[in-house]
């Protein structure tokens, strides 16, 4: 019997430890429940607390967005709707869709749309790819890389209409400009670039203006691109030097998947900017948009500008109507390609 007993009460023993730590456990649980509400509960009230400074620290800029983003974007949207509406009464007539059928009638709109869509499909990708290939220099430069970076960000804070006024005298379609001098050298004859009283050639034009928008969109695309670079870990690059990788081979395989986010980020907004050009087009070509009245190089913005003047200073108050329908249906195209560019690009990008 007491042989029994003594093998019996090491497993009493070890029962009786158990239910110890099982109570523990329970107990330690329902602590930190009660803990974790009271941090959740104090959490609330500083948020309460603090909540009124947040409301008064954003409050300058949500009032600034409602009066000059939101409600003109409603506005916008209401008035295309209303082809009688007149601005100076405020009297919007009758519903209808006669200025949407205006404007998609229009071959001067669609002659917009098309040059907004060539500026697109030629700038949009040269500047990518031009900017990728100048920051990926600009990462390897040790000496003087701030003096470079200074010198391609300067058309970032360059006046828009300022920046095309140069472009305009070094495309001078006179003998004098930079270009025509550089053609003449070598036995070419001059060509109207740029300029109102000259029959400019279409291809000049478009070459004008693919180059204006590359140089002009460079500086923001570097900083992204560079500021991404330099927050890639340097082991992918160890590991691909110690393999012998070739220099093409790590640009395509672990530089360009690894900023393939902001290459998105990249990619729709400056498709969004292409889609909105228009003052680059009035500093190199006049408020005429090229050759006269014949408006060669309008683009959607200016077609949209062109109605809006004329409801200002030509006193038809009724085409307002015309030009908010242009700009919806300016905006839903943005919107389809961008949405369509997130879509086609979800997979390839790496985050």
């Amino acid at each position: 019997m007491s042989e029994f007993n003594k093998t019996e009460m090491p497993t009493e023993i070890d029962n009786e430890v158990e239910k110890e730590n099982f109570f523990i456990k329970i107990k330690n649980f329902f602590v930190s429940k009660v803990s974790n509400k009271k941090s959740q509960k104090n959490q609330m009230l500083e948020w309460k607390k603090d909540g009124w400074k947040a409301i008064v620290s954003l409050a300058p800029a949500l009032l600034i967005l409602l009066v000059f983003t939101f409600y003109p974007i409603i506005k916008t949207f209401i008035v295309s709707f209303f082809p009688s509406y007149n601005y100076q009464t405020d009297a919007f007539g009758q519903f209808g869709f006669d200025s949407y059928a205006t404007v998609l009638q229009d071959t001067t709109f669609w002659r917009a749309m098309g040059n907004t869509a060539l500026m697109v499909i030629v700038s949009v990708p040269l500047s990518i790819i031009i900017a990728l290939l100048i920051t990926v220099l600009l990462n390897s430069i040790k000496r003087l890389q701030g003096v470079y970076q200074v010198i391609f960000f300067l058309p970032y804070v360059t006046n828009g209409i300022a920046f095309g006024l140069v472009f305009a005298t070094i495309f001078s379609p006179m003998d004098y400009g930079l270009i025509n001098s550089l053609l003449n050298l070598v036995g070419i004859s001059s060509v109207h670039w740029t300029g109102t009283a000259y029959t400019i050639p279409y291809w000049a034009g478009i070459f004008v203006i693919t180059v204006y928008a590359i140089w002009n969109g460079l500086a923001f695309k570097i900083l992204v691109f560079l500021s991404g670079l330099q927050g890639i870990d340097k082991q992918y690059y160890q590991a691909a030097q110690v393999d012998a990788t070739p220099k093409w081979r790590v640009f395509t395989k672990i530089t360009v998947p690894l900023l393939s986010p902001m290459i998105l980020y990249i990619t729709i907004t400056s498709l969004i900017g292409a889609f909105k050009s228009y003052s680059s087009i009035v500093a190199l070509f006049g408020e005429d948009m090229g050759n006269g009245l014949d408006e060669t190089f309008i683009t959607a913005v200016g077609y949209i500008y062109k109605y809006f003047n004329s409801v200002t200073s030509g006193g038809n108050a009724e085409l307002l109507s015309v030009a908010s329908a242009a700009a919806l249906i300016l905006f839903v195209f943005i919107m389809i390609i961008t949405l369509f560019q997130m879509w086609a690009n979800k997979r390839k990008v790496h985050y």
